[in-house]
């Protein structure tokens, strides 16, 4: 059941990455961190992608579990912070429910790290 979860949740988080590389790409998530007032936004456009890309997968997989799952649940910590706080907790009203909820899973998974199903437990290491 664990590697389920696992899986599950990077790929769920996955489709938000693919959607920015084949939607609005590097320069509109430049663009709208900008507007969000982000510190160097086009550096931070590229961190977004990477891990909602080839971080979830490597969670999915179970490979680098720990380091890709802790960078996700600060970054889903991030969003909530920065995008859903002040809209209160309601994913109806574009709280922040759900972006909790995904931030715990992960920072859940960072901690209990890929699991006996993963292809860390095949490498035999955990970053």
């Amino acid at each position: 059941m664990y590697a389920l979860l696992r899986f599950t949740i990077g790929v769920v988080i996955f489709v938000h990455g693919y959607t920015k590389v084949v939607g609005p790409g590097p320069t509109g998530v430049t663009g709208m961190f900008t507007r969000m007032a982000f510190p160097a936004p086009g550096a931070m456009a590229y961190v977004a992608i990477f891990f909602e890309t080839i971080g979830t997968l490597c969670v999915a997989l179970g490979l680098f579990t720990r380091f890709f799952s802790a960078a996700l649940a600060i970054e889903m910590l991030v969003i909530l912070i920065t995008a859903h706080w002040a809209k209160g907790f309601s994913v109806g009203a574009g709280g922040y429910e759900y972006v909790l909820l995904l931030g715990m899973v992960y920072f859940y998974i960072a901690i209990r790290g890929g699991g006996r199903y993963s292809l860390d437990a095949k490498i035999g290491k955990e970053l």
